[in-house]
């Protein structure tokens, strides 16, 4: 019988004779693991790349905090096996859809409402292998943290939305499951909220979520039993019962908010930026950090608002995908992308356009 390891190895392979056959006969390769986020970034096409079926956990050690796992392994089955241990992913991944793939979730580089207090993705990342647009298998990083000089091109792959290569297997640091988690509720306005949750990120307080919507916010703290109380107390808010269904309806946007067709902008900016002069309705999370708007603005007056106090914008959902989705880059930072792509994959083979339609 095959372990698990044994058997990707062989499928390492296969992929890479697709790669090979793709570059000799000039045919982009779309990759597709669970097709959850087919949405995101801009409309690539290509004749599809299963990668779904790419699946499995390669090893996992508890003690360690650490997993590794191939691409194509479910994101539901690798955070069962995780809580049967006591742990979760760190950086709480959407999944948007049945069948979300570990390999998308990196891919894609979006993180859950945890991610200003634990951790982005490409934190947690700590080695990867990828299939590169010359068909040769290259493995970065490790299963261990520690000092690397230069830089770690095991996180480069995050967020590349597979334009780089194709990832075949990652290596994860994992956190403990808190022993308590709440969600508190408080009635106060936008530029209220953010001066609050900016006044709190000062504080020794185990806040794990924040999201404002419509003059309430929501704030999660985790942690120990004593610790969460004790912030409870500090918080001076409205204990909610359902807590865990609305911070999941926030990953996974089945928010009332994301419930319609109107363009959906995800707006990063500084967490003390104050409420940006944009028409449209606003849910805002992680601090203030990051905003998403409905709204039927132009880009051009969206980005323009958006640059002034230092941030980017990207068009989520909806509006016109043919047009750049994710904010220009200056120069300088766009020939840095395109070099990446040349080194990774020079006949771009790999989602092209996706990202950015030079890429």
């Amino acid at each position: 019988m095959q372990s698990v390891g044994q058997a990707g190895n062989n499928v390492d392979k296969e992929i890479s004779l697709l790669v090979k056959q793709a570059i000799t006969e000039g045919v982009p390769l779309r990759l597709r693991g669970g097709d959850t986020k087919a949405f995101y970034g801009r409309a690539s096409e290509g004749q599809p790349l299963e990668l779904r079926g790419h699946n499995g956990i390669v090893s996992y050690e508890p003690s360690e905090l650490v997993v590794t796992a191939r691409a194509g392994t479910s994101l539901a089955e690798l955070e069962s096996a995780l809580a049967e241990h006591g742990q979760m992913l760190g950086f709480e991944p959407p999944h948007f859809a049945e069948g979300a793939t570990v390999g998308g979730a990196i891919a894609c580089g979006l993180s859950g409402p945890r991610r200003p207090y634990a951790g982005s993705v490409r934190d947690f990342v700590l080695g990867t292998r990828i299939i590169n647009g010359r068909g040769e298998l290259l493995r970065f990083g490790g299963q261990v943290m520690k000092n690397v000089a230069g830089y770690d091109i095991s996180r480069l792959v995050v967020g590349a939305l597979g334009t780089l290569g194709v990832i075949v297997e990652v290596s994860m640091k994992v956190l403990p499951i808190p022993a308590r988690e709440e969600t508190v509720r408080i009635s106060m306005l936008c530029s209220q909220a953010i001066e609050q949750m900016n006044e709190w990120a000062g504080q020794p307080i185990p806040i794990s979520g924040t999201c404002h919507h419509d003059g309430t916010l929501y704030v999660r703290v985790s942690g120990s039993v004593k610790g969460v109380e004790a912030a409870i107390g500090r918080l001076d808010g409205e204990l909610i019962d359902e807590g865990a269904a609305f911070w999941h309806s926030v990953k996974e946007h089945r928010h009332a908010f994301f419930a319609d067709d109107r363009s959906q902008w995800r707006i990063s900016v500084p967490q003390a930026a104050p409420p940006l002069p944009l028409d449209g309705e606003w849910l805002i999370e992680w601090g203030g950090g990051q905003r998403w708007l409905k709204s039927d603005a132009q880009a051009v007056v969206i980005r323009k608002q958006v640059e002034a106090v230092g941030g980017h914008a990207t068009l989520f959902r909806g509006g016109d995908r043919s047009d750049e989705v994710f904010h220009p880059l200056p120069p300088g930072l766009f020939n840095l992308h395109r070099n990446l792509k040349n080194a990774f994959d020079p006949q771009r083979i790999f989602n092209p356009g996706r990202l950015y339609r030079e890429l």
